[in-house]
């Protein structure tokens, strides 16, 4: 009982943190509160996301002010073609008394934004996210862990892809969520241009500590979720996947491959957040609905006809939900 108390306590502390933490990015970051939710939500599931976007929408600014508000070590890595592993991991070099001495690399912080992943070769690409997938890196035969948390925001511009190596499937699994952020709404971009040409600048509070972000991690795992709600997870993972015994109609007419078994343990991961944030104890459908499109978009492969006839993997998602 006094366990359960205790649970109960530190959700409605994941409430009120949730809401000082919008009013705090808010002070910088212009509308995006979806692409905000979604961010802050991954880290507390424990998860990594990848932001697509054109240039110039403040993606480094957006994440540098959630690192700030989180009281998170904060690093940037520009992704470029001749950027090599050990740029990343660090590397062991020769000191004065020829020992040799581990040198850390930029991913040993909390929040790592990883820059245009795409524009470097897969072989740096794989030391990413190996070392996302084991919050570790091994160099030299050591095993060097990695400071928890740990969350990997990679971008990606959908406009050139001249020079630039794809994330296979595979690898783009690994992200619990793919977030687009869209051009800001007039309103949205009349605000943002009066509050960047002055010389007022909005300071950040830090709103958490590292103990308590790992405090919600755990908090998130074991909420409770109704077996109704397991149900429709797994059966709409299921109705992605085309020519088998549960797929839907439209999967079967557009897509090539469905989503895996990592989508539903994220739909439901997510969906037990999404609950918290929103002040409830345990998730509903509308929170699976809620973190789903953001979850599939990047699992699910479209064929030939649905390129032709202009279906997007968005509206997949919405005629399955």
């Amino acid at each position: 009982m006094a366990e359960l108390e205790n649970e109960v306590e530190v959700a409605n502390e994941l409430h009120a943190a949730y809401q000082k933490l919008e009013a705090e990015i808010g002070k910088v970051i212009v509308g995006q509160k979806d692409v905000v939710r979604l961010m802050i939500t991954s880290i507390f599931c424990g998860g990594h996301a990848l932001l697509v976007g054109v240039p110039g929408l403040a993606k480094t600014l957006l994440v540098q002010t959630i690192a700030k508000s989180l009281g998170l070590e904060f690093n940037r890595i520009q992704f470029t073609p001749d950027l090599m592993p050990s740029d990343v991991l660090g590397a062991e070099t020769l000191d004065q008394e020829r020992n040799f001495r581990f040198i850390k690399g930029p991913v040993f912080a909390n929040v790592i934004l990883a820059d245009e992943i795409n524009r470097t070769p897969p072989k740096t690409q794989s030391a990413l996210l190996e070392a996302m997938q084991e919050g570790a890196v091994t160099i030299g035969g050591k095993n060097h862990q990695l400071d928890k948390p740990f969350f990997v925001l990679a971008t990606q511009n959908p406009i050139e892809q001249e020079g630039t190596y794809p994330l296979p499937e595979a690898q783009l699994d690994r992200f619990m969520f793919m977030i687009k952020l869209e051009y800001p709404s007039l309103e949205d971009e009349l605000n943002i241009i009066k509050q960047t040409t002055t010389a007022v600048n909005s300071e950040v509070e830090k709103e958490l500590s590292k103990a308590d972000i790992l405090k919600f991690q755990q908090l998130v795992r074991k909420v409770p979720v109704a077996d109704n709600v397991f149900e429709y997870i797994v059966q709409l993972v299921h109705k992605t996947r085309p020519q088998t015994a549960h797929s839907a109609a439209i999967s079967n007419e557009y897509l090539e491959w469905g989503a895996g078994p990592r989508a539903s343990q994220f739909l439901v991961l997510a969906a037990k957040c999404n609950a918290l944030i929103n002040g409830k104890y345990s998730p509903d459908i509308e929170d699976v609905k809620a973190v789903a499109e953001p979850i599939l978009r990047h699992r699910i492969v479209r064929n030939f006809k649905a390129e032709a006839e202009g279906k997007s993997e968005e509206m997949i998602v919405q005629e399955l939900l």
